[in-house]
């Protein structure tokens, strides 16, 4: 399993070794924060990578105990058994020294360990850094974990898989999908899911950037799919099965599977972008999509188009030419969830539409259909005139839709020197989009002091899931120790707990001009 420690949290951290007791509900506050709104509690007090040697890993700056972009999962069999995956230690120019992870078998004490992806990790694979990390339960309580492994110092690059069967506890079949050592080839945003119908069953998608330049430079980026039935003992070829058709410069990305337990139908959402030549950073077309299957993941349909992405640069926006200030946050990435009852599907987004192209605005399209048909796009965020950032959304078995996001409600005109950010869980019933409400559930953090990497960076998403009932979001805010910036925070909430919104208006501020429509495509 590898280094691990126990805790429980919103503990404290006192040692490597240490077991910690404080309650839950107490929540962990980051170095320098406001205490007020904070019922989240810290899950990543330690760092299980704080004595491996990195001084062969590449150039950049390495952010020690720095952990960004969890995602997590609830065992089915059992609610109270969640894991939480994360990248530990943040490079500035691509991925951590690897991934660690936080489960927990009662809901309330959890350990965190190192997953065998890298070389920090004992027993695990030989690769500098890692990144992407997701994870997903079957039916019969085994979990599969994804991630993105690379060298910074070669070309080496790699999909990576992991089961486990203990909850958590250790990680076996560890295995890599597909690798490579072409530098014109990338590996980007992978996720895992495990069929809810089939036990053994799990599909790990990602999008694949080939550059190729001889003999005329083109751009593609399909979507990939690799398949165990075994439980991960096994994986099929990878190969690709979202085509980017004949249309040049064209790639997905965000490729994220959800399956509608009543049909075991399988939808995969992503984002398209085609680009105006191969080496240009900017798009001619962009937007949200869907592919789906229903011969678990034999064969798939021809693309759906869902709706425009509008998302506009992630900036500071006191400060939005000053590329220091820039942020690094879920815009062009899908969140997608499915209503277990009735099969409607959700894609909540950052986009425009609302603040005519000035700044992002958390976003929402439904279909009840089986995506053949979507709604326009509801705003969803209650902080009109202030950005938000990074959706995450999660529907539970009686209908409650929550949805998770950071915004700026608290920056002050004129203040370029920190920005201040929160984050927010908003709920609905099923069919009340037009009247959420929301809840702050962290402290006031200054954005400005989590790790720059292309981006003052929290991760290019965060997780929100359920066990069929209580809602667990699970999210990072930053603190002032540089040795300590970032940390991962969870916490469980009944749907009807969700009804009383948090007090607090929203700051005066005055909108930032969108520059031209870019996509950041490599992200890892």
């Amino acid at each position: 399993m590898g280094v691990s420690m126990q805790f429980r949290a919103g503990a404290p951290l006192a040692t490597a070794t240490a077991v910690l007791v404080l309650a839950v509900v107490a929540g962990g506050t980051p170095a320098g924060a406001s205490t007020g709104g904070a019922p989240l509690a810290l899950i990543s007090p330690g760092d299980p990578y704080a004595a491996c040697d990195i001084s062969a890993d590449g150039p950049g700056t390495n952010h020690p105990s720095a952990e960004d972009e969890p995602y997590a999962a609830a065992n089915p069999r059992d609610p109270a058994n969640t894991i939480t995956i994360y990248q530990q230690d943040r490079w500035s120019n691509g991925g951590a020294r690897g991934l660690s992870s936080s489960y927990s078998t009662d809901g309330v004490h959890f350990t965190q360990t190192a997953l065998p992806f890298t070389h920090c990790a004992p027993g695990g694979l030989p690769y500098q850094r890692a990144s992407d990390g997701w994870v997903s339960f079957g039916p019969d309580g085994a979990a599969y974990a994804s991630a993105l492994i690379f060298d910074a110092t070669t070309a080496r690059s790699a999909v990576a898989a992991a089961t486990s069967t203990d909850g958590g506890r250790s990680w076996q079949h560890v295995t890599e999908l597909i690798s490579d050592d072409d530098p014109a080839i990338t590996d980007d945003k992978n996720a895992v899911t495990a069929d809810p119908v089939h036990p053994g069953v799990a599909y790990q998608v990602w999008d694949r950037i080939d550059q190729a330049t001889d003999p005329t430079p083109v751009f593609d980026g399909p979507g990939y799919i690799s398949i165990t039935r075994d439980h991960g003992r096994t994986w099929s070829q990878a190969k690709p099965f979202v085509i980017t058709g004949t249309t040049p410069n064209t790639q997905t990305i965000g490729n994220q599977i959800v399956v509608d337990p009543r049909t075991d139908t399988l939808y995969d959402f992503f984002d398209s972008i085609t680009f105006t030549d191969a080496t240009a950073n900017t798009v001619s077309d962009v937007h949200y999509a869907m592919v789906s299957s229903t011969d678990q993941g034999r064969t798939w349909s021809q693309p759906v188009r869902v709706t425009a992405d509008t998302s506009v640069p992630e900036v500071h926006p006191n400060a939005p030419t000053d590329a220091t200030k820039s942020l690094r946050a879920g815009a062009g990435l899908p969140s997608v969830a499915i209503d277990p009852q009735t099969g409607e599907l959700y894609l909540a987004y950052e986009g425009s539409e609302f603040t005519g192209g000035q700044y992002d605005a958390i976003q929402l399209v439904h279909s009840t259909d089986g995506g053949r048909t979507w709604s326009g796009p509801t705003r969803l965020n209650q902080a009109p005139g202030t950005p938000a950032f990074t959706p995450s959304i999660t529907v539970t078995a009686g209908g409650t839709v929550a949805v998770s996001y950071y915004d700026l409600r608290y920056l002050t005109p004129g203040d370029t020197a920190t920005l201040p950010a929160a984050a927010w869980l908003l709920s609905f019933p099923r069919g009340g989009e037009n009247s959420p409400v929301e809840r702050q559930i962290s402290p006031v953090f200054d954005w400005l002091q989590a790790p720059y990497a292309g981006g003052h960076f929290l991760g290019d998403y965060q997780a929100l899931i359920n066990d069929g009932h209580q809602i667990r979001p699970v999210m990072v805010t930053a603190g002032t120790d540089p040795l300590n910036s970032t940390d991962v925070y969870s916490g469980r909430f009944q749907p009807d707990t969700l009804r009383n919104p948090a007090a607090g208006s929203p700051a005066a501020r005055t909108a930032h001009a969108a520059g031209p429509r870019t996509v950041q495509h490599l992200r890892r």
